[in-house]
């Protein structure tokens, strides 16, 4: 059998080669470091590799878990886009770095102003794609509706030995916290922290769904928590979830005044991002109607762009209510400042 010479030889591997190289062009990859692990969002991400042919790769961890994977990575870092679940949280790695602007008439125009990033210079950095409400629930059998329709009132002494919350310096209550220093000013805002320290029926503990039991089941009769928690609850037909719902009443805080306190899930592009324009598209494919509606649907958030309606008969349950128009990225960026107060005051 001929065996091919020296220059067949280098024209077959100049071919392979460039076949490769066209593969490689053709196999357009975007790299998702995401905070969010909700089953449903599993279609988000399939029905965008379908739509675009773009395969998305994923690390999935907690907040935490991603940005210091983020850091210890740095330049060689492969992330293109970056999902976490708190505006304090994005505000923090957005300080330390870790994101770019992003310039997208789409996003601009689909993600209202109050919800993204509002830092000068090239776009904004991160943007929010849906949100949830930070609510207040009651034990009905111990608690009027009247006496905790305000956030200031989970600090009054009538409420005292009846309120539960999860850990003060965890992101949604520094967010929720970071929001009212902007609403009552410093001095107002660490008495209110002191009088909800006072107020504890318990130390905290747990995530937001244990706060909805514990107020269920008396270990307390007041709790905060995230809607999206309650929406779930209430969606189950677990009986032991049904009857945990049937015992609690809840309220959208501040109605009379500036409105609910909303916090956000949200994306950014990663600093060091190599697939930017992909990226870019997936940001704006989770700005979509199709997306926001998988949000809605998938994890009983509501949608960030105002126009998209959905059905879900939790949220639906839960009616309309005012939003504290407060611009989030506000809200996020007091967290130091917040968490200073809530070490003075014991709030652990």
């Amino acid at each position: 059998m001929a065996h091919p010479t020296h220059p067949q030889r280098l024209l077959v591997a100049a071919l392979l080669a460039g076949a490769c190289l066209a593969a490689t062009a053709q196999d357009k990859v975007l790299n998702l470091y995401s905070a969010r692990h909700y089953q449903t969002d599993e279609a988000l991400y399939a029905n965008f590799t379908k739509a675009t042919g773009i395969k998305i790769n994923r690390i999935d961890a907690d907040d935490a878990g991603v940005t210091t994977r983020l850091k210890a990575e740095g330049a060689s870092s492969p992330a293109d886009v970056v999902l976490l679940v708190d505006a304090a949280r994005l505000v923090k790695a957005e300080s330390e770095g870790m994101f770019q602007p992003v310039n997208s008439a789409v996003l601009q125009q689909r993600i209202p102003a109050h919800l993204r990033d509002d830092s000068d210079g090239g776009g904004p950095q991160w943007f929010g794609f849906s949100t949830r409400a930070r609510i207040i629930v009651y034990n009905k059998a111990a608690v009027q509706r009247a006496d905790v329709d305000t956030y200031q009132e989970l600090g009054d002494p009538k409420n005292k030995g009846k309120v539960c919350t999860r850990s003060g310096s965890h992101p949604y209550n520094l967010t929720l916290f970071g929001a009212m220093l902007q609403h009552l000013g410093p001095q107002a805002t660490e008495a209110w922290l002191k009088g909800l320290v006072d107020n504890m029926a318990r130390a905290p503990k747990g995530g937001d769904t244990d706060q909805i039991k514990a107020a269920a089941s008396g270990e307390c009769a007041i709790g905060l928590t995230n809607s999206y928690y309650l929406a779930r609850l209430m969606r189950s037909t677990k009986p032991e979830d049904v009857e945990t719902v049937s015992k609690i009443g809840f309220v959208f805080p501040n109605q009379d005044s500036w409105g609910t306190h909303v916090n956000i899930s949200g994306g950014a592009m990663a600093k060091h991002a190599k697939n930017s324009a992909e990226a870019v598209r997936f940001l704006e494919y989770l700005a979509s109607d199709e997306a926001q509606v998988y949000f809605a649907d998938g994890n009983n958030e509501w949608p960030a762009v105002a126009s998209v309606k959905v059905k879900n008969p939790a949220l639906e349950a839960m009616g309309s209510f005012k939003v504290d128009p407060l611009p989030i990225a506000l809200a996020g960026a007091n967290q130091t400042q917040v968490q200073q107060m809530l070490d003075r005051v014991g709030y652990k």
